[in-house]
């Protein structure tokens, strides 16, 4: 029954959302400061799914200025997990297909969204030069997955180096932003289905990696992004277990 009743909730108030939102950005069309609006709007699910989201970041976090943000992809519930840590201006890399998704797509494209074809690899090269001409243009940043798919509960998977390339080619930093565990932790029948954390790292100066491969760039992050991982997973097993949610 519980899961019924959350299937409707979250079909109603994402058609919702996206139709609003969709005729709230034709007034400004694919102005940056709407993904993180929508967003978090979106990330307001986490309470349906009986979730408690609890999310970290510097407090100069407000003042960055243009930068690459990267992240742990596990899963769908992304959207309502690491959704809710988005900078205003921040726009994220998605997959080209994600346009035909009535009403979430339409709305992923009019926020400012940056959509590629990962089967062109000659596209998907030339979106890099792209992203350093918005840089160079104005005040975004781009929020991207590393890993290039969902990890599914396989932990964190290998580093594509795409984001690694704008970032150096743009002169702008990296932020890792680290999602603890969601695989497996969210049964559609319970109704608490736990604590996840959301942590945003210091800023990664990829000025230090100008003159080495950008290789060593992506495993250095990576390794941030695993030791941080594993810490969260552990803190929210400890909690969980403790009752100290």
């Amino acid at each position: 029954m519980l899961l019924i009743l959350r299937a409707i909730i979250v079909i109603v108030y994402s058609i919702v959302v996206s139709i609003i939102g969709i005729i709230w950005c034709l007034f400004s069309p694919r102005n940056p400061r709407h993904v993180a609006t929508f967003g978090h709007m979106l990330g307001r699910l986490s309470t349906v799914f009986g979730l408690k989201v609890e999310l970290r970041k510097p407090p100069e976090a407000a003042h960055y200025g243009n930068a690459i943000y990267i992240a742990n992809h596990q899963n769908n519930y992304d959207m309502i997990t690491a959704a809710k840590i988005v900078q205003p201006t921040t726009v994220t890399v998605g997959k080209k297909s994600l346009l035909w998704i009535p009403f979430f797509g339409q709305l992923y494209w009019l926020t400012g969204n940056l959509l590629i074809d990962r089967d062109n690899r000659s596209k998907a090269h030339g979106t890099i030069g792209e992203l350093v001409d918005q840089f160079n243009k104005k005040r975004i940043s781009f929020w991207m997955f590393p890993e290039g798919t969902r990890s599914r509960g396989r932990g964190l998977l290998p580093f594509k180096t795409g984001a690694f390339h704008a970032a150096v080619a743009a002169g702008v930093p990296i932020i890792p932003i680290v999602v603890s565990n969601t695989h497996d932790k969210i049964k559609l029948n319970r109704w608490n289905n736990g604590l996840v954390i959301v942590e945003m790292l210091p800023p990664v100066d990829t000025s230090q990696f100008a003159t080495t491969s950008v290789r060593k760039l992506a495993t250095h992050c990576r390794e941030l992004m695993s030791t941080k991982l594993e810490e969260l997973n552990a803190e929210v097993a400890e909690r969980e277990k403790s009752g100290k949610l």
